[in-house]
């Protein structure tokens, strides 16, 4: 008899509900994104649930909205990924830890450097979320007056890919004798100079650290815009995807897996796992109470500033009860303005009605029952449309805790989602190989 399919279930953590009323909700937790207590304690219950990873987005600029939008908004302030989560390595021992680390406004070596130590400090757990970084106003805080060609931020990216994981493999895995007696602490032959020199990078190196206990970190990408979806199957091995349905997602899956065997990578060897936006109740009718309140509490500022931010373009001047106008393109998120603008289009929506769908969450979301919510996880993972999912809560930390309770009890009584980890390292949990060495046996 073959084993089921096993989901994988990572959580999005930053900000701890991506959804803009979440703050006001009742009983949420209101400093949540800024409370290492609190953010200690929802990292525990993801880990007691067998949570593969606990995922930090990150802003490199406070998000280009009105003033009116940034009053109300819960993303203003947040902990630098680096920190919070070396520290939740520390109150933590098995869930995985993946931070952003941008590859337009940041140094391979910085980068390189970071991760390779966040591995180290929490036993193989640390996965590395690259990024080109899709807000404009980022540039202004490094020193840019505007922001890299996106197809320019792509080919950066992909170079700097090559220069942090060549840089991890700067020492042989046995570089390290550390023997008393001969005095012998490091192995010269056994260190690698890297001497990069590329289109955007100068790198001479190698890494002033042991290679990380994983090897390389989990590499994790986002990205669906075409050179995303190129960059994902060339390097990835998670891809927080965002399709909004079924149907987009299954699409996605067999495209970024298909590049995979085109250019000869193992296809099962990368994860997909879209943003899912769960809410749940004891009945899908309450389920769905829940999400409407929720939505209740998005101010039209909000909304009309996440639809800016979607578009890449400013919307605080649209006519409110029309319908979307042409939109040009812009150098922000590609991938982002296309959706946004397939979903007003495909359900005739005003910017009313767009701006505040957006100013909750305009993705994939299940409302519903625990067994509802299973049933449609199941779904796509049986159909080819995921290998899991990377969780988005409502509120925190109930929204958080009726998961926990109520939807992975269900997923492990089907036997799609583990009772216990399979090893120690995130590589483990999600089933990936460790890396060889390029520069040794």
């Amino acid at each position: 008899m073959t084993a089921a399919r096993q989901l994988r279930l990572g959580a999005f953590m930053r900000p701890v509900s991506i959804h803009t009323g979440a703050w006001r909700y009742p009983g949420a937790w209101r400093d949540a994104n800024f409370s290492f207590p609190r953010l200690k304690y929802l990292a525990g219950r993801l880990e007691a649930a067998r949570f593969d990873a606990f995922f930090m987005a990150d802003h490199l600029a406070v998000l280009n909205m009105s003033t009116e939008a940034l009053r109300r908004s819960h993303t203003v302030t947040s902990f630098e990924p680096f920190t919070l989560l070396s520290a939740l390595a520390s109150v933590t021992n098995r869930i995985g830890l993946v931070a952003t680390g941008s590859t337009s406004f940041d140094e391979p070596y910085h980068v390189a450097r970071r991760f390779a130590s966040l591995d180290h400090i929490s036993e193989g757990r640390a996965g590395w979320n690259i990024v080109t970084t899709s807000n404009p106003d980022a540039a202004l805080n490094f020193g840019l007056e505007e922001h890299l060609d996106h197809a320019e931020r792509y080919r950066r990216a992909r170079e700097f890919y090559d220069v942090v994981t060549g840089l991890w493999d700067s020492f042989a895995d046995d570089a390290f004798p550390r023997d008393r007696e001969s005095g012998t602490y490091v192995e010269p032959e056994r260190m690698h100079v890297l001497g990069h020199k590329g289109e955007f990078f100068q790198v001479r190196g190698p890494l002033n650290i042991a290679r990380p206990v994983q090897g390389w970190p989990v590499i994790v990408q986002a990205g669906a815009s075409e050179p995303g979806r190129q960059l994902a199957a060339e390097t990835a091995e998670v891809v927080f995807a965002a399709p909004n349905a079924l149907r987009d997602g299954q699409e996605l899956y067999a495209d970024i897996k298909g590049r995979m065997a085109r250019i000869g990578r193992d296809p099962d060897h990368l994860k997909i796992l879209p943003g899912a936006f769960v809410v749940v109740g004891d009945s899908v009718e309450e389920a769905r109470k829940k999400r409407a309140l929720l939505d209740s509490l998005v101010h039209y500022e909000n909304a009309i500033g996440s639809l800016s931010i979607a578009l890449g373009h400013d919307a605080s001047g649209f006519d409110p009860d029309a319908t979307l106008p042409d939109i040009p393109e812009s150098n922000a998120s590609k991938s982002g303005r296309e959706k946004t603008i397939d979903l007003a289009r495909r359900e005739n929506l005003t910017v009313r009605q767009l701006a505040q769908r957006l100013g909750g969450y305009g993705g994939l979301s299940f409302v519903g029952t625990a067994e509802t919510i299973a049933d449609e996880m199941q779904e796509w993972l049986e159909t080819g449309g995921s290998d899991g999912f990377n969780v988005m809560f409502p509120s925190l930390p109930a929204g958080l805790d009726d998961f926990v309770d109520k939807v992975v009890p269900e997923l492990q009584k089907r036997g799609i989602f583990r009772r216990e980890y399979e090893g120690t390292t995130l590589r483990d949990h999600l089933g990936l190989p460790r890396p060889k060495n390029r520069f040794f046996a």
